[in-house]
């Protein structure tokens, strides 16, 4: 093959790769912002679900909950990337972190600025 064809080749799976990171980056990250989402849902309505004193075992209760979601949220945000990384793909896996860090923070940014609007 030519440099030209492999160039084109270059090209193409390229750009097959970018719209594969964009669209992992926007499920995962969304899933990990419904995520957040309930998990705070939970946090909110706790008082209506459980009763209302708390004890021991709520405080146990919660620091499970924040265990599981450090590790749901690992998973959600590295996973694939871990798996990309080791299976030689460094720089899509780098980029697909890169891309969903980039998405959490303007998702972050626009909630803050939801906030400060209706404040």
């Amino acid at each position: 093959m030519d440099k030209s064809g492999r160039f084109i080749k270059i090209i193409i799976n390229y750009n097959i790769m970018s719209k594969k990171i964009i669209k992992y980056c926007l499920i995962e990250a969304g899933a990990a912002i419904i995520y957040v989402g309930l998990v705070v849902g939970l946090m909110n309505n706790s008082e209506k679900i459980f009763d209302q004193h708390s004890d021991v075992w709520a405080g146990v209760a919660m620091l499970l909950l924040l265990v599981f979601s450090v590790a749901v949220m690992g998973l959600t945000i590295f996973g694939r990337s871990i798996i990309w990384y080791v299976d030689g793909q460094k720089k899509e896996a780098l980029r697909l972190i890169f891309c969903k860090l980039a998405f959490l923070l303007i998702i972050i940014l626009l909630v803050f600025l939801g906030l400060v609007i209706i404040k």
